[in-house]
């Protein structure tokens, strides 16, 4: 089916940032760095992040400020503290003290230079994550080229043991600074003030994402029009767009967001670029052009000329032959965790009504071609031959049939359904290499009858036990949604995203949200 062209992508990946200066070409997440404002032009460094119960106020640097200055403090006393212990665990063995230090030394080197600490990327998804493991591999290279340099041959356990220890504290630790700060989000506070310019119904869909998005951080509280008039979505209109930045500069907004409308064109974005430059605003264009985003966008000059590079998407080469590795192991590596589990739920249902415990049904995978998906049962025998009573109450989305209040499904099938339980024994499909870990909601026959040549994108790669349907509304999205949100994770897939849904899943998961 087709797909309109949006222009804000509804999750928080990340679209590249380039300096607008050297870049006047609009198509592109532009971000012009904030050197700061002139004397006169400061605001009073106010911060949106009051404490509960004062009202917002302006300028979002405070907040920002304090929320670096956490992670910091977390990186290094987590850092310091597993190599504190580990110290003590080795040197029982073998004293090297100087060990310790350059491993210390390493990871606090490799955090700022690998820009983990930049607010640019603090609270922005996979990105913040892709920073992270990267300071943390160049620290185990930098204390692996140490030991050859100087002779220390004993750092094999800090560069195999000790930095990977470090990682899996720091990971946990900044999931869990991100999940506060979008809590506050979600209450209206530590949001940054948004100034958006463009046409009306481009600017509208950006205020109604920012509002159910809250995570993402942007409030917008002003908005530039070609008629300088009126407002929308409750929003104030402040003035027209050849005014934005006067407005700008008056309002202290920290982010400038351009939509699109025809008034835009590479010298008036150049032009706004330069205007903006000594204020402590970030300017951000969408992607009008296309919705893709993450590592697939490149931005590089050729004959002068600053380029839009979309490379393809990746199905084959050495970053999926990681991802099946990862599949096929951490299937059965959960399969022999959740060995207990799976016997107690076939006990359940098989005590329940007697029937079978699992339920197989056709599903389309890779390339279109069926295999059977294996689940727990959680209907009644024969519920297939009922289906067409309830016909008229179906609930569900596009050619599925969903129904909240199913009458069909048994007690121990409602417990398993609003956990996901029933869908452990697709694990076996898993390691089987019929479906992956994460990737598109695997279709029915019928649904892959009804595809559009867009739609059937989602069959270019296999098919998976969660994704970003998953972890964005499960059951209560809407046919359009979940299709659209299939296709973006089919563009742009990377282990990082995988690595963020496989988080978002065990939250959504134990909340039960969507699932009926």
């Amino acid at each position: 089916m087709e797909e309109p062209v949006r222009s804000w992508p509804a999750d928080s990946v990340s679209l590249p940032r380039v300096d607008l200066r050297a870049v006047p070409a609009p198509p592109v997440d532009v971000a012009v760095p904030p050197p700061g404002r002139a004397a006169e032009d400061r605001l009073d460094p106010a911060t949106v992040c009051p404490a509960e119960g004062d009202p917002p106020k302006t300028h979002a640097a405070e907040w920002e400020k304090r929320y670096r200055r956490t992670v910091i403090a977390a990186d290094l006393v987590a850092a310091c503290v597993v190599i504190a212990i580990s110290a003590f665990v080795i040197d029982r063995l073998a004293p090297h003290d100087m060990h310790a230090f350059g491993t210390a030394f390493a990871i606090l080197c490799a955090l700022p230079v690998s820009r983990a600490w930049s607010a640019r990327v603090l609270g922005e998804g996979p990105e913040e994550y892709r920073t992270l493991g990267r300071a943390l591999i160049t620290a185990a290279v930098l204390v692996a080229f140490g030991g050859l340099l100087f002779g220390a041959l004993e750092v094999q356990p800090w560069v195999f043991f000790v930095v990977p220890a470090v990682a899996l504290v720091l990971f946990p630790q900044r999931y869990v600074l991100r999940q506060i700060l979008h809590r506050k989000r979600r209450r209206g506070l530590c949001l940054l003030p948004v100034m958006a310019a463009g046409s009306a119904e481009t600017v509208e869909d950006l205020i109604k994402r920012t509002r159910t998005e809250a995570h993402v951080g942007w409030r917008v509280e002003a908005v530039c029009t070609s008629t300088g008039t009126g407002e929308i979505e409750g929003v104030p209109v402040v003035g027209r767009l050849e005014e934005l930045s006067r407005h700008v500069r008056r309002g202290g907004y920290r982010v400038v967001a351009i939509t699109a409308d025809q008034y835009w064109n590479p010298e008036r974005l150049q032009r706004l670029a330069w205007d903006l430059e000594g204020t402590s605003s970030e300017m951000v264009v969408a992607p009008v052009l296309m919705e893709v985003a993450g590592p697939r966008l490149n931005v590089s000059g050729v004959l002068g000329m600053p380029l839009l590079r979309v490379t393809a998407p990746a199905f084959t080469g050495g970053r999926r032959l990681v991802k099946e590795v990862v599949d096929r192991c951490g299937a059965a590596l959960l399969l022999a965790l959740f060995s207990p589990l799976l016997l107690a739920i076939a006990v359940a249902v098989k005590a329940g009504d007697r029937g079978p415990v699992v339920y197989r049904q056709r599903r389309i995978g890779k390339d279109g071609e069926a295999f059977t998906m294996l689940k727990f049962r959680t209907m009644v025998v024969d519920a297939h031959l009922v289906r067409r009573d309830l016909e008229k109450a179906n609930e569900g989305a596009g050619p599925l049939f969903k129904m909240k209040k199913d009458p069909r499904v048994t007690k121990v099938g409602g417990l398993l359904r609003r956990y996901s339980l029933d869908e452990l024994p697709q694990l076996f499909n898993v390691v089987a290499g019929r479906m992956s870990l994460v990737g598109p909601r695997p279709p029915l026959p019928e649904e892959t009858a009804t595809y559009a040549p867009a739609a059937r994108r989602r069959l270019l790669v296999k098919p998976g036990l969660t994704g970003l349907w998953q972890v964005s509304g499960r059951s209560d999205l809407s046919w359009d949604e979940s299709i659209r949100l299939d296709l973006r994770y089919v563009e742009d897939w990377s282990l990082a995203l995988d690595l963020v849904i496989l988080w978002k899943t065990f939250r959504a998961v134990l909340a039960g949200q969507g699932a009926y």
